[in-house]
């Protein structure tokens, strides 16, 4: 099957946008970059998450995320498509959103990039997109992807939690356990042993006692 996995390269596809034609390596150059797939133009759930992703293009920024869309339509309907998503933000109606929409109508890039959801199709019988998210480093391998049926939208305050989980961890060594957030204590890898750790970390460690006697629970303060 066609798709990515963890660790693949992208495809350095070229593909028209609203934005104009791109090469998808020099979109992205050398920030990280979010790729984001959509069912239909003009369909209620794709609108309000475009709206949401809209709104929160100041915080891609500031984690240097190259944001761009897909959805599988002509560029022609995504400018008009534009328009209602603007208007769904209440903000003016133009067909300026601030990331491109890629136009991909023969579904091409869809099913290249593993993207067609099998169980949702258009009136003409035809697989819609489903709704993947695909993070990507500067080095242009996919650190996350995450599926969602057509039926359910995502979560892009969930998504900008794991970008920065992403970042922190590919910076540090260091791993997020469950439900942190930026500034919460995280837990040193494996890999490292205790004395490593304590030169890394000089704010210190906390390790939890566990009745295996096995010391792998180490916490320590948000690296700065």
């Amino acid at each position: 099957m066609p798709g990515l996995l963890l660790g693949d390269e992208a495809p350095n596809f070229e593909a028209d946008t609203t934005h104009g034609r791109i090469r998808f390596h020099e979109f992205l150059g050398n920030s990280w970059g979010i790729l984001f797939s959509h069912p239909r133009d003009f369909t209620p759930v794709c609108t309000t998450e475009l709206g949401r992703a809209a709104k929160l293009a100041p915080e891609f920024a500031k984690r240097n995320i190259k944001m761009i869309a897909l959805s599988i339509d002509d560029v022609k309907d995504h400018l008009a498509w534009s328009k209602d998503i603007n208007a769904y933000n209440k903000d003016e109606a133009t067909e300026k959103l601030p990331f491109p929409i890629i136009a991909d109508s023969k579904r091409e890039l869809a099913v290249q990039l593993g993207m067609l959801d099998p169980d949702e199709r258009d009136k003409e019988g035809m697989p819609l997109t489903a709704r993947v998210v695909f993070v990507f480093g500067p080095d242009k391998k996919l650190k996350l992807s995450i599926l969602y049926p057509a039926t359910t939208g995502r979560n892009f305050d969930e998504i900008l939690r794991v970008i920065d989980s992403l970042q922190l961890t590919a910076a540090k060594k260091v791993a997020t356990p469950v439900d942190w957030k930026p500034g919460d204590e995280v837990m040193v890898v494996p890999s490292l042993t205790d004395e490593e750790a304590k030169k890394l970390f000089p704010s210190g460690i906390c390790t939890k006692e566990l009745p295996s006697g096995k010391r792998y629970l180490r916490y320590t303060s948000h690296p700065k």
